[in-house]
């Protein structure tokens, strides 16, 4: 599919011996791991809430003693203050064990799938889908920075393209 304004840059232009199949496959393996990222980030959020509870413990102790409740204050400072989230482990082994054990390989994996099959290309189903959905002419749809909308359409049938999702 071109554009009338180039299409995107060459560095999302599929290479003519890549099939359709094959940037499909990059592509849902491209989600799968866009999808890893999200959850590499919440447990970067579970580490990094959980050190600030265990910080704001701190803050309970102290107020704990004021109040004069030592008891409890030496219970909160003993018993949770710096415990293990599980046997053994703060949050941050727990980040460093999913990053070397599945982050790494998922996402070395992904990058050698694309070097090997699309010449090093990431996104070019999404690329794909750029251009499927551009309304051509329109100056926020243009296919790529510092392009000039032009008109026409940039699927070539004389309307605006609607298949697919960004």
């Amino acid at each position: 599919m071109t554009s009338h304004d180039g299409g995107p840059d060459a560095a999302h232009h599929k290479p003519q011996d890549v099939s359709d199949a094959t940037v499909e496959a990059l592509g849902s393996l491209s989600k799968a791991l866009e999808t890893v990222e999200r959850a590499r980030g919440h447990l970067y959020g579970f580490h990094q809430l959980t050190g600030t509870a265990d910080f704001e413990l701190d803050q309970a102790v102290d107020l704990l003693r004021a109040a004069g409740h030592d008891d409890w204050a030496d219970r909160v400072e003993s018993e949770i203050v710096g415990r293990n989230v599980i046997p053994g482990h703060w949050t941050f082994q727990i980040v460093e064990a999913y990053d070397r054990t599945y982050y790494e390989p998922f996402r070395d994996l992904e990058r050698g799938a694309v070097a090997d099959l699309a010449d090093g290309r990431p996104h070019l189903l999404e690329a794909r889908l750029k251009e499927a959905r551009r309304t051509a002419g329109h100056s926020d749809h243009t296919a790529r920075p510092g392009a000039s909308p032009t008109k026409g359409s940039s699927s070539g049938d004389g309307g605006p393209p609607r298949t697919g999702r960004p």
